[in-house]
């Protein structure tokens, strides 16, 4: 299921320029996205990963915000020592707003698309 959703790349950004080495390593990464992806199907009540390939752009992206962000909180948690002062509870902060916002297009959403 890894990186089905949004990038590596997409939740370094989201974590900010001063992420630990360790928790943006390859394997860590992995997990964290497993984990993102597994927890925003079961938040939303869909099967996002089946049907991926036929979503519309827009669910894409908003499937991208939310798992980039959830992803990015766990990093900045992971080891919040190299972030400057209130610089990881900004970054928290950040991605918490765009996580729920996204989380909330996303709910009562179908995996299927509909014609017009």
């Amino acid at each position: 299921m890894a990186w089905t959703f949004c990038t590596s790349n997409d939740a370094q950004v989201a974590a900010g320029a001063n992420a630990s080495v360790i928790s943006t390593s390859g394997p860590v990464l992995v997990r964290f996205s497993d984990q993102a992806e597994g927890s925003i199907e079961q938040d939303t009540n869909t099967d996002w990963t089946s049907n991926y390939a036929a979503l519309t752009t827009s669910m894409k992206n908003a499937l991208n915000d939310v798992t980039a962000s959830r992803i990015a909180k766990r990093i900045v948690s992971y080891d919040p020592t190299g972030y400057l002062t209130r610089e990881a509870d900004m970054l928290m902060n950040v991605n918490d707003d765009i996580e729920t916002k996204g989380l909330k297009t996303l709910e009562g959403k179908s995996d299927k698309l509909k014609a017009p």
